[in-house]
């Protein structure tokens, strides 16, 4: 899946990097950051334009978090259905759940790159549990901000070695997040242990 889209963005270029982000940002499972480092790298070599990938990219993120965010406003309905699913996507919606009672918006910012297997579902739960639409927006936007950024800037700057560079971003934010997650859930264990010692 993953080389039949990257063949394509030359031929379809911008449309399909907005569609790609704008889908990864709903918890459809499509490698949109792969596609971004295929995009810059296409940028590199003069195929398309690296400000309009940019643009294409960050506006399909936008785009997709705020469909995210609406769809979230249904509360309990979309909620729900994440509550009753089993493997990955349960696991990644409970992390998502804990973020964003811990940290609010700027469990929605990390979301959005550090943690950016979360984003969709911050997405959902911020709107189904009333966060300010503003907050949302200005912390989610910030967040996207770097995410394509850095996708696209690393697909332009190594234009010649894509593949070993989406391998490296992947491993990198895989190990960032889990160590992110692991130094969020410290905290809050000293937190709760602080608290027991208090009662005692």
């Amino acid at each position: 899946m993953s080389e039949t889209l990257t063949a394509l963005v030359p031929v379809y270029g911008l449309w399909l990097i907005a569609i790609v982000t704008f889908l990864g940002c709903l918890a459809v499972p499509i490698p949109s950051s792969l596609l971004m480092i295929a995009g810059g790298a296409f940028a590199a070599s003069g195929d398309i334009s690296l400000l309009a990938l940019f643009l294409s990219a960050f506006a399909g993120a936008i785009a997709g978090d705020q469909a995210g965010f609406a769809l979230g406003r249904k509360g309990p309905i979309v909620l729900s259905r994440f509550k009753t699913t089993k493997g990955q996507r349960k696991i990644l919606f409970d992390r998502a759940q804990d973020l964003s009672a811990k940290w609010g918006g700027i469990g929605v910012f990390l979301s959005r790159w550090l943690l950016s297997p979360l984003g969709p579902y911050v997405s959902f739960i911020a709107g189904a549990t009333g966060m300010s639409w503003t907050i949302f927006s200005l912390y989610g936007t910030a967040g996207e901000l770097i995410w394509v950024g850095i996708y696209t800037g690393l697909g332009f700057v190594f234009s010649n070695q894509v593949e070993m560079v989406a391998d490296i971003a992947a491993n990198v934010s895989g190990f960032l997040a889990a160590a992110t997650l692991a130094i969020l859930l410290g905290r809050l264990a000293l937190r709760g242990s602080h608290k027991s010692d208090q009662v005692h």
